[in-house]
C-alpha cells in the first residue's frame, strides 16, 4: 500500500495539481514510501529460506525445477499485468502528455520483459516496479544456487555439522559482500548482489529464530548490520536491519507463533504481489481520466488520488483470483508470452499507420 501511495505521488499530474493540499505527506511518501521495497527483500529471503533449506539443507532435488517453478509463478501475473499495462499507457499517451507514460515499445523491448531482463540490457521499463521482479526472480536464482553448492561441497548429505552449517555460512558471506562491497555502488543496482545484503539478512532472520541460540544469531546479524551502517550510512539497509530483526524476534517467542493477522490484512498479504504489478496502469488511466476532465481543480485531482489507490487494491484483487492463483503453469504462461508479445507487436503496426 504504501508503494502504490509513492508512486501515485511520484507519476502523473494529479499529485502535482492536488500538492498543496498535503504538501508534507506527500513529501513524505515521494521520499521515503519507496522504502517498503526493503521490507519486500528481507521477507523475500526469509520465505526463500523456509522454502528452500528450512534446516539450513536443500530440501529439492532438481536446481532448474525450482528456477523454472518461480519464473511461471512470477510471470504469469507479471505478463498479464503488463499486458494490461501495454494497453494503458496506448490510451495514456492518446490522452495526456505526461514523462512518467512509458514510450512504445520496441520487439526487443517486449522480448527483455517476457524474459525479466529490460534492466541488464539497458531498456526503459514497461511499468513502474517491474525492475524489482526481475531482481527478486535473480536473487531466487542465487539462492538455489548457493544452496545447491552447499550440499554439493558437503558430499550430498543431508545431516551432519558441515552439511547444516555450510548454506548459513556461504549465506553470511553473500550478505556481507552485499551489504560492504556491491551495495555501496550504485552501478550494481541493475544485478542481485546489489540487493543480496536484505534478501540475505531474511534468510538469516528465519534460521535464527529456528536455532538453540537464537539470540546469539540476531545479536550477530545487528553487528552486521551496525558494521554496514557505519562503513556508509544507507537509509534503506536500516529499514532492512530493523525488518530483519524483528522477523528474527518474532520467530524466536513462542507467543508470536500462536499469533495470527487479522482477516483483512492477511487477505491484502497475500494478494499484494498482483497490487503490486497492477497499481501503476490503474494509476496511469485515472490520471489521464482526471487530467482531462479536472486539469487545475486540486480537491478533484485528490478525490482522484484516493480513487487510483482504491482501484488500485480492487484490480489487484481481481489479478490474484483470476491469474494468480489460477493460471500457475508452464502452458499458461506461455499464452501469455504469446499474447504479451501479440499485443506489443499490434501496438507497434498502429503506430506505423
Amino acid at each position: 500500500m504504501l508503494i502504490v501511495a509513492h508512486h501515485l505521488v511520484f507519476y502523473g499530474p494529479m499529485s502535482t495539481t492536488a500538492y498543496p493540499l498535503a504538501s508534507e505527506l506527500m513529501d513524505w511518501l515521494f521520499t521515503y514510501g519507496r522504502m517498503a521495497v526493503q521490507v519486500f527483500l528481507v521477507l523475500g529471503g526469509y520465505l526463500a529460506a523456509s522454502t528452500l533449506a528450512p534446516d539450513g539443507v536443500a530440501r529439492f532435488e532438481g536446481s532448474w525445477q525450482q528456477v523454472q517453478r518461480r519464473f511461471v509463478r512470477l510471470s504469469t501475473p507479471y505478463l498479464a499485468a503488463l499486458l494490461f499495462g501495454l494497453l494503458a499507457a496506448a490510451v495514456a499517451r492518446y490522452g495526456m502528455e505526461h514523462p512518467s507514460i512509458p514510450s512504445e515499445p520496441s520487439l526487443p523491448q517486449l522480448l527483455a520483459h517476457v524474459f525479466m531482463l529490460q534492466d541488464l540490457l539497458g531498456y526503459e521499463a514497461l511499468s513502474a516496479g517491474v525492475w524489482y521482479v526481475a531482481i527478486d526472480f535473480q536473487l531466487f536464482v542465487l539462492a538455489v544456487l548457493v544452496f545447491s553448492l552447499a550440499r554439493r561441497w558437503s558430499g550430498g548429505l543431508s545431516n551432519g555439522p558441515s552439511a547444516r552449517w555450510l548454506s548459513p555460512v556461504l549465506v553470511v558471506g553473500l550478505t556481507s559482500a552485499s551489504l560492504l562491497y556491491f551495495n555501496l555502488d550504485a552501478n550494481f543496482d541493475t544485478l542481485g548482489l546489489y540487493f543480496a545484503g536484505a534478501y540475505g539478512m531474511g534468510m538469516l532472520a528465519f534460521w535464527a529464530g529456528r536455532s538453540a541460540r537464537p539470540w546469539a544469531w540476531l545479536v550477530a546479524l545487528a553487528l552486521l548490520g551496525l558494521t554496514a551502517l557505519v562503513l556508509d550510512y544507507r537509509e534503506r539497509i536500516a529499514v532492512a536491519l530493523v525488518t530483519t530483526l524483528v522477523l528474527g524476534v518474532l520467530q524466536a517467542s513462542p507467543w508470536a507463533r500462536q499469533w495470527s493477522p487479522l482477516p483483512r490484512v492477511q487477505r491484502l498479504g497475500q494478494m499484494s504481489y498482483s497490487v503490486f504489478l497492477v497499481h501503476f496502469s490503474v494509476c496511469l488511466l485515472v490520471n489521464t481520466v482526471f487530467s482531462q476532465y479536472f486539469p487545475a481543480q486540486p480537491w478533484m485531482n485528490a478525490a482522484g488520488m484516493l480513487l487510483a489507490f482504491t482501484l488500485s487494491l480492487r484490480s489487484g484483487q481481481w489479478l490474484y483470483r483470476n491469474v494468480e492463483t489460477r493460471l500457475i503453469c508452464m502452458p499458461s504462461a506461455l499464452r501469455l508470452q504469446g499474447s504479451f508479445l501479440a499485443a506489443g507487436l499490434l501496438l507497434m503496426g498502429l503506430k506505423a499507420l
